[in-house]
């Protein structure tokens, strides 16, 4: 998944790996939300993502269950490749480094976001439709 790198993340490099993310790495992210979430929260720079992160994983398993389909593939690879991006501590800046090891991890995550943003609005929609509809 992470071919030939950039020195820098830039909407060209997001969008250029999005395209690559297949079913399998969306199982992938599923399988690691602990692993993710934990980084997510552990990290100063990412740490105002985790309820941001609740709601993409909770949009991706249920896409995954099927339960949720108005939802384009684009935005379900964004998500996943966020997810792997996080995961993956060696990376474009490794995580091991202090102070600027979640730079890129930060960067990948705010260009998923710029271009999923109207979709998270329409699965938490969806998400209050269905709560209403159970309580109805």
């Amino acid at each position: 998944m992470f071919g030939k790198k950039k020195k820098e993340i830039d909407e060209e490099y997001v969008t250029g790996e999005i395209a690559k993310i297949d079913e399998e790495d969306v199982q992938l992210a599923v399988r690691n939300q602990e692993e993710i979430a934990d980084k997510i929260i552990n990290s100063n720079m990412l740490k105002k993502y985790s309820e941001l992160g609740k709601v993409m994983f909770g949009m991706l398993k249920d896409y995954r269950k099927g339960i949720y389909t108005k939802v384009p593939w684009f935005t379900i690879a964004t998500i996943a490749f966020a997810f792997i991006y996080i995961l993956n501590p060696l990376d474009i800046v490794p995580d091991f480094i202090p102070g600027l090891g979640y730079i890129d991890d930060f960067a990948v995550l705010t260009f998923g976001l710029r271009f999923i943003e109207s979709d998270i609005h329409n699965y938490l929609d969806w998400k209050l439709e269905q709560a209403d509809a159970e309580n109805a």
